[in-house]
């Protein structure tokens, strides 16, 4: 072996191993990402990436104007866990006709690293980059339900969930359920194919108050509504006892014994082994969508955020609290769809959302934790427009963009093949009168669904890439989630 060949080999090797000495050093900010339902996490999820590795955010994202700024994607460091699609959700976002991305719907992860130039003399003229990893945890709301269930057993969670059933709305899958809790079981029927039907009947009744846009259907379990990886287990073949059910002989054991093992197979190990490690959090709440619905609906989601900050700030008699020192110092709530309303409404929109956390947090128990509040688009489909109103004087505040199909507005089906202008109504410039239904009647607010846009070029190899990606104060959540990290 020649000696140049030994001197090249050993180069690589030295370089290898200070490459990953230098990732073992890289210090790691872990930042989660959830939502309510119908909030945009996974369009929320592409953009703060394309923001960290494509820099065409606008406006621009002040916050990562640092000298030599680059972002781009790495090998997630969790084996175990699924990566964020984030490449075939960008596809879908500028295909030609661009489409928004399905929902995810199990926890997943991405990593992005940041290096930047640091400003201290010494490190400048050592040449040393300042780094930090970025991994984002990706997952469902609806699994935060499931930390009411660990404080209750399957008696106290049967009588909760009963009463919320005959409290919600009459709907046919509500009236299903119930109606089979009232009726007695037929004489010798297997207490399995009893557990299976009112499995069936009881997921059929959360997905049904879900589709309604109830924001709190029960207090779990959360993967009935979002099973991921035990979609058919029987881990989830249970439901609440009540009623003429509850007479079964032996159905109690068995839908109870199947209650604790989803909390032990299934909720215990995703807050010790992912929920636990999070340090960053942003909620994304769909506080328009609560809104259209009237003030019952506001409520149903300050009780789902009650929930969420149970989980974010856990007492320390909690079960969470005896588990886990909890890690999670900053909690932004996120009020998504903002481009549905003219600019004029966003700082109403995040007023309203700050006051139902406000209502939820005097009941949620815990140590504090940093919280901001904002009203955001991931990705802006709209633009501003004033028109004049019926009576001549009053300006109204529209919005305009290219509608999905299928929309409607006044019973009227939209046009899909070009820019409309909708009024989408005021909201109250009180917070407090989302309460009042005097004030916002169901209905009274047009929100329309539009199509995305976003301006493109040609990359390497023809690839499509990202020239200008509108939004809506996402630079609000990258200083308020990352800003402190990058000094």
């Amino acid at each position: 072996m020649r000696l140049s060949d030994l001197t090249d080999q050993t180069s690589d090797v030295l370089r290898q191993a200070g490459a990953y000495l230098d990732d073992l050093t890289t210090p790691t900010l872990k930042l989660g990402v959830t939502g309510l339902s119908r909030a945009g996490k996974t369009v929320f999820i592409t953009a703060f990436v394309n923001a960290l590795t494509n820099r065409t955010a606008d406006p621009e994202i002040t916050v990562l104007n640092r000298p030599g700024m680059r972002g781009f994607l790495e090998p997630q460091p969790d084996d175990a866990l699924p990566r964020f699609n984030y490449e075939g959700h960008l596809a879908d976002l500028t295909a030609s006709p661009p489409r928004w991305p399905e929902s995810t719907r199990h926890i997943s992860q991405l990593r992005v690293t940041l290096e930047w130039q640091p400003s201290d003399w010494l490190r400048q003229q050592a040449g040393i980059q300042r780094r930090l990893h970025i991994d984002i945890i990706d997952y469902p709301g609806e699994w935060l339900a499931d930390i009411g269930l660990l404080e209750q057993n399957f008696a106290e969670w049967s009588t909760h969930t009963g009463h919320l059933a005959r409290e919600a709305p009459a709907r046919p899958g509500r009236d299903a359920w119930l109606a089979f809790c009232a009726a007695p079981p037929a004489e010798g029927r297997p207490m399995e194919q009893i557990a299976l039907e009112g499995a069936r009947l009881f997921q059929a009744y959360l997905a049904e108050q879900k589709a309604a846009g109830r924001l709190q259907p029960s207090a779990g379990p959360g993967r009935f509504l979002m099973p991921g990886d035990y979609e058919g287990s029987p881990l989830l073949t249970f439901c609440p006892l009540d009623g003429e059910l509850a007479k079964a002989a032996g159905l109690e054991a068995l839908l109870s014994r199947r209650f604790e093992s989803y909390k032990t197979t299934v909720v215990k190990p995703f807050f010790e082994k992912h929920f636990s490690r999070i340090e960053r959090q942003i909620v994304l709440v769909d506080v328009l969508g609560a809104l259209n619905q009237g003030p019952r609906a506001v409520v149903e989601m300050e009780n789902a955020l009650e929930r969420a900050l149970a989980a974010f700030r856990p007492g320390r008699d909690s079960w969470l609290g005896r588990l886990i020192n909890p890690r999670v110092d900053s909690i932004m709530f996120a009020a998504t769809k903002a481009d549905h309303l003219n600019r004029r409404n966003h700082a109403r929109l995040a007023a309203i959302l700050e006051k139902v956390v406000e209502r939820a947090r005097t009941r949620a128990s815990g140590a504090g934790a940093r919280i901001a509040f904002a009203a955001i688009a991931a990705l802006r489909c709209t633009e501003d427009v004033t028109r004049r109103g019926e009576n001549g004087r009053d300006d109204l505040q529209c919005v305009r963009g290219t509608p999905l199909p299928g929309q409607s507005l006044g019973g009227s089906a939209l046009a899909t093949d070009r820019a409309l202008t909708v009024f989408p109504g005021d909201l109250p410039m009180d917070p407090l009168d989302a309460f009042e239904p005097e004030v916002i009647e169901p209905g009274s607010l047009s929100f329309v669904r539009f199509m995305p846009r976003l301006e493109t070029g040609e990359g390497y190899s023809g690839a499509v890439t990202v020239s200008r990606w509108p939004h809506v104060h996402l630079d609000r959540v990258f200083q308020f989630l990352i800003g402190d990290r990058l000094s």
